[in-house]
């Protein structure tokens, strides 16, 4: 039995005997968000294939999260339903033709190398709180700087797994648990967990433990501080330190937002026999080099952001340095990173790599145009280590967002994401991103 269908079953044979409990039912939520999304990713460097990847389609999202029993130990069941739904999307530009990936861009694929029609999964998350501490088992949306789920596709990435959060102490929360598996934004299909260098999807190395802990302290009213480790089991294990400040100035605010990431080998991956086995990491070394696939990487990071008014401008700047790149939880089939150079395209996270951000954005209510706001991104890094000269690439992002702010259709939303990539290490790259969303409120 997975561990949704645990959480299913001990959440409702608890719910059986209360059932009259007023939480769980008054305090209950359920929404219907609609997705739909557009994308359209060209390659422009070389003859490879694909030259370009393409498909669209239709999403919806069932999010129920009920209330809880009353009690000392409150119980309930939240509960997450995806489908995706095919609208276009060629064997060509969908590309997965041997069906050697786990999908293409947006949908899995079939055994013909094609699209499938439709895609969805049904996550049950069971949940026990006491005081002011939830525990959670089942299908999770984890946030944290050590693991954070994928959002940037037709529907999200979950992961599956137990977590418990604690705010006891007044201005501290702690956080802890284990995930086992995740279903990729392109799959109905839970897997183990990986990172770049081993996720290959017919021959690479998966396992189904990730333990985490943690905690985030409001020092002050405008100073968080926070620390959380992470260890995917014969991977690596890595401690993460942060500090966001927010600073009210006679004109405008300045916010801080510092890290730093500590990561090494563990398990496996710290043996040159575990690593021929394939618990590798993606990185730099020379080919005789003993300790040639270990994790061993070190990432930190500044970034301020100035705002004023409908204005907000900031300046970055991360340095990563060790053989290998930066590793998180990477199934191959798209995943987020804790990294400021996380972008649309590219993440900046190769070994030795260095790259400044600059960013600019604004919004329109300021001039009497609520729910338009527009973001520009630029990213340049350099010194990506390699065996011969060192190598350099570049990001540009543009975003408009646009939300209605009245009528029968109040709250719709349309987005338009562009972005190009030029670089030294991968293919370049055009790509743009279409979404219309909208969310019905069920309860």
């Amino acid at each position: 039995m997975n561990k949704s269908s645990l959480a299913l079953a001990v959440a409702f044979g608890v719910l059986a005997q209360q059932a009259a409990a007023g939480g769980f039912i008054e305090d209950s939520k359920a929404s219907l968000a609609l997705r739909n999304f557009y994308i359209n990713s060209d390659n422009r460097e070389g003859t490879a294939a694909p030259s370009k990847q393409e498909e669209w389609g239709q999403g919806f999202l069932f999010n129920y999260a009920s209330g809880y029993t009353e009690g000392t130990v409150g119980v309930g069941v939240d509960a997450l339903g995806l489908l995706g739904v095919k609208l276009d999307s060629g064997k060509g530009t969908h590309f997965n033709p041997t069906s050697a990936n786990y999908g293409g861009t947006v949908f899995p694929t079939d055994e013909d190398g094609r699209a499938k029609d439709d895609f969805g999964s049904l996550g049950v998350t069971g949940k026990l709180r006491f005081s002011k501490t939830e525990a959670r088992l089942g299908t999770l949306l984890p946030k944290l700087p050590v693991v954070t789920y994928n959002d940037g596709r037709l529907l999200p990435q979950t992961f599956e797994g137990g977590q418990v959060t604690s705010s006891e102490i007044a201005g501290l929360t702690l956080v802890g648990g284990q995930l086992e598996h995740a279903k990729g934004r392109n799959s109905s299909d839970a897997r183990g967990l990986s990172i770049a260098g081993a996720n290959n999807a017919r021959t690479g190395q998966f396992v189904n433990k990730f333990y985490f802990a943690g905690g985030d302290y409001k020092v002050s009213d405008n100073l968080l501080a926070q620390y959380y480790y992470g260890n995917l089991e014969d991977f690596y294990q890595q401690h993460f330190l942060g500090l966001t400040h927010n600073w009210a100035l006679p004109v405008g605010a300045l916010k801080s937002d510092l890290r730093y990431f500590y990561s090494d080998s563990d398990g496996k991956n710290a043996s040159a026999a575990g690593r021929r086995e394939g618990f590798r990491s993606a990185g730099n070394w020379a080919a005789n080099d003993p300790d040639r696939f270990e994790v061993d990487n070190r990432a930190w990071s500044a970034l301020f952001t100035y705002t004023l008014a409908g204005h907000a401008a900031s300046l970055g700047y991360q340095q990563l340095s060790g053989d290998s790149a930066f590793p998180f939880l990477n199934q191959g089939d798209g995943a987020t990173a804790y990294l400021i150079t996380d972008r649309q395209i590219g993440k900046f996270a190769s070994a030795g790599e260095r790259t400044w951000v600059a960013e600019y954005g604004y919004d329109f209510a300021k001039v009497g145009l609520p729910g338009l706001k527009a973001t520009a991104t630029y990213l340049k890094g350099s010194h990506l280590e390699t065996q011969g000269s060192d190598q350099g690439e570049w990001e540009r992002d543009v975003r408009v967002d646009y939300v209605l702010q009245g009528g029968p259709l109040k709250g719709l939303g349309a987005s338009w994401r562009n972005a190009s990539l030029r670089s030294d290490a991968v293919r370049d790259q055009d790509e743009n991103r279409l979404i219309l969303s909208y969310t019905l409120t069920l309860l």
